[in-house]
């Protein structure tokens, strides 16, 4: 298939125009990147965003893997001598890989089969003749009589029936349309089922409810597949789909035994069992990959959300801070680092282990604070994390210091301590002291943190263990970089990992220009990106306009404009009569710019637009303002909660039935997406987000199971929700009273109870 016919499928796919998708496309191929593309040639392929360009890049790579294929099946069947001009066409119209895969069944290698067999032992003619007959013919035992051999397997006509049954089901297994209607109807109509495994049936599990359970196939949630998929594996659920299965015997046997034909309960028979034993256990593999690959996709896309959200989650910015990662028999880690993250000095202190210890701990505490000036402390919200945020403001208020005290997510800081990144960068600190560094380091930049540790271990998804390892990496991967590049990157302090994500620049090349930096002192200029070995002009094009240099002798080198732009931004100072740094400090004098004098072929309104707005708040952080939640003193453990008590908390999780609040008592609450809000909320994202402070009144504490349910609607909304069931239930109850059996007295009842009835 050409080029051209790749570009038309994709127009079908995407619904952009063929030059967006050309020109995109080109783009892609010749090596620039997702967040390049986005930001920097918005005129070349009509402002598609990165989800677009993510897309129309995923859709690019599904057509040539299916071009690659169709391929392959041609050469297989021509090399077998069967390639008709008719074949050819239905082969190279497929736009579905399911669909080329059908067609190729017939002429795929198989092993050995019954049908096989048959063919050996000489019964396709029997079964030619079978099926082709028309009125008039003989009865079948009589066909198959001239089959019989006394030197074969085939000893009485009823074993060469069998054997020419074996061949039509087969036939009929492979035929594509037979295989699209079982695949359409199964997936339409089709329920995917739950039961327990045999001698499990007493067994107290978490996978109760789906003991004996059953939901439409294309309905069932994500969270739900998933669970089941894991219940199965874990040897308490068998999962099986049960289909339409008299709607699609039907159907296959209009299609597939001809109308004429003479022998058409015999061949409803084999219709059936070409069903029941070869087509339907084909279809459901299919189907229950399928409906995993799509549950997996929603799970991955929560997750990526989630991870969004968190990674660019507001920073506390450039402060000193006390990180410490809170312990009881082992001591509370306490680290200091300064203004740039950089590592200043630890102790471990022991105020949870008994009296002798506290005043020691309070000793220490307060002498980090007062010898590096610290100006933040930040709290691992892990064990003994709200017990050591009580400790540090008792001892900030006993001498009068007013301190911010944050309780900062834990999730994955033991992973990256016990990384080789870690180790690299503190070969000589104990694990636990590398979490404390990285704890303060999360409060200074979470994104700059966070990039350290494998997605996977930051806890923001749910079932991510049981998705496609692949495809979740990838999607992680591409929000990763979509964040970094977002934000855009301190060129003298970014570590190698936080570079590595930057557009253009490999592992190799970001660990290249620290090394550099390490060895020639800071960036100036982006120009000497050039000078680091290996970092050539397309890896510049590609990742400058992501990296700032702070005080630069340029001063365009501090924002988002592109160096290829630096000409046209002096054109305009020089225009109007100033510097390109009076320019930037006077913003108001961009306002009295003409922008359609800068036009030209490569030019357009977007860019003029987006150097004007760079312009105007150069270097500038597109992250929220930085707010701290604090948790209420008297409530330090689950069951310290009671039922209406009011709270503060911060979103840790989003899943697709509701949002994990931590309150500040060791066990996140959950607020499902019914009490998100007084509306009705279809996706919870709409409403909250990972990172964010929030809300919420506890509906129901549950000791025995550490469940805590919360909510975030208004007390008002909820007393109406409650009339409202109140309501539901008498007139339900009315309903089913045997003594009001009149329509009148039903209509009065209902309306009397705040029902609408409509009149006949």
């Amino acid at each position: 298939m050409a080029t051209f016919d790749i570009i038309q499928l994709l127009v079908e796919k995407t619904g952009l125009t063929p030059v967006q998708i050309k020109a995109t496309v080109g783009l892609l191929e010749e090596g620039a990147t997702v967040p390049f593309i986005a930001r920097y040639r918005k005129e070349t392929t009509g402002e598609l965003d990165e989800v677009q360009i993510r897309q129309l890049q995923e859709q690019l790579s599904y057509f040539k893997e299916l071009e690659e294929r169709r391929q392959t099946v041609l050469k297989s069947i021509e090399e077998q001598g069967k390639l008709t001009l008719e074949l050819r066409t239905k082969i190279s119209l497929c736009r579905q890989k399911t669909e080329l895969e059908d067609l190729y069944l017939p002429y795929k290698p198989k092993r050995r089969t019954k049908a096989t067999i048959a063919r050996e032992q000489g019964l396709e003619p029997l079964a030619e003749q079978i099926i082709f007959a028309t009125g008039g013919a003989q009865e079948l035992r009589l066909l198959a009589l001239p089959f019989v051999a006394r030197e074969t397997e085939i000893t009485d006509p009823e074993s060469a029936l069998k054997g020419a049954g074996y061949i039509l089901a087969e036939r009929f297994a492979d035929h594509a349309e037979a295989r699209a209607i079982v695949r359409e109807l199964t997936w339409q109509q089709g329920l995917f089922c739950s039961r327990v495994l045999r001698g499990k049936e007493d067994t107290s599990s978490k996978y109760e409810m789906y003991y004996d359970f059953s939901e439409p196939l294309k309905q069932i949630p994500s969270h739900r597949m998933l669970a089941m998929r894991r219940g199965e594996k874990e040897d308490m659920l068998r999962l099986q789909i049960e289909a339409p299965d008299e709607t699609i015997l039907n159907r296959l046997g209009r299609l597939l035994i001809p109308t004429k034909n003479c022998y058409q309960t015999w061949l409803r028979q084999v219709v059936d069992d070409a069903y029941q034993r070869l087509l339907f256990p084909s279809i459901e593999v299919e189907l229950r990959l399928q409906a995993k690959k799509i549950a997996d996709a929603e799970a991955i896309r929560v997750f990526a959300e989630n991870l969004r959200h968190l990674l660019l989650a507001a920073p506390a910015g450039s402060c000193r801070v006390l990180g410490v990662d809170p312990g009881l028999r082992t001591g509370s880690k306490l680290a200091v680092v300064d203004q740039t993250g950089r590592f200043l000095e630890h102790v471990t202190i022991y105020p949870h282990t008994g009296r002798g210890q506290v005043k020691t701990a309070r000793q220490e505490l307060l002498r980090l604070l007062a010898k590096h000036q610290v100006e933040m402390v930040a709290i691992g919200n892990g064990t003994a994390g709200r017990e050591m945020d009580q400790f540090v403001r008792q001892c900030l208020n006993e001498v009068s210091q007013k301190l911010p005290v944050v309780m900062v997510s834990e999730a994955g800081a033991s992973v990256y301590s016990a990384s080789d990144i870690a180790r690299d960068e503190f070969p000589d600190l104990d694990l636990t002291v590398r979490g404390a560094i990285s704890i303060a380091r999360r409060l200074q930049d979470p994104l700059a943190e966070l990039v350290k540790v494998d997605p996977q271990s930051i806890g923001v998804g749910q079932y991510q263990h049981d998705v496609s390892q692949a495809a979740l990496k990838k999607a992680l991967d591409a929000v990763v970089e979509s964040c970094v590049n977002f934000v855009g990157i301190d060129l003298n302090t970014a570590s190698w990992v936080l570079l590595s994500f930057v557009s253009g620049i490999s592992e190799s090349l970001a660990k290249a220009i620290v090394l550099y930096r390490d060895e020639n002192g800071v960036f100036i200029r982006r120009k000497q990106l050039l000078e680091v070995p290996r970092f050539g002009p397309k890896a510049f094009e590609q990742a400058a306009g992501f990296l700032r240099i702070r005080q630069a002798a340029q001063p365009l080198d501090n924002t988002a404009v592109h160096p290829e732009r630096y000409r046209l931004v002096e054109q305009m100072a020089t225009d109007a009569g100033v510097t390109v740094k009076t320019l930037i400090a006077e913003p108001a004098l961009l306002d009295s710019i003409d922008l359609k004098r800068y036009l030209a072929d490569d030019i357009g309104m977007p860019t003029l637009c987006d150097i004007v707005a760079e312009l105007k708040k150069p270097g500038r952080d597109p992250r929220e303002i930085f707010v701290s939640a604090s948790f209420r003193e008297d409530v330090m453990e689950v069951k310290d909660l009671e039922e209406g008590m009011s709270l503060n908390g911060v979103v840790t999780n989003v899943a697709a039935f509701g949002a994990f609040v931590d309150i500040g008592v060791h066990q996140d609450g959950l607020v499902h997406i019914s009490q998100l809000a007084d509306r009705f909320v279809k996706d919870p994202n709409e409403v909250v987000r990972v990172g964010q402070p929030v809300q919420v009144r506890v509906i129901e504490v549950d000791l025995q199971r550490k469940r805590i349910s919360l909510t975030m609607r208004s007390g008002e909304a909820k007393q109406q929700k409650e009339g409202g069931e109140k309501r539901q239930e008498k007139a339900v109850k009315m309903k089913k009273d045997k003594t009001s059996n009149t329509k009148t007295d039903l209509t009065f009842a209902l309306e009397k109870s705040g029902f609408k009835v409509k009149k006949a």
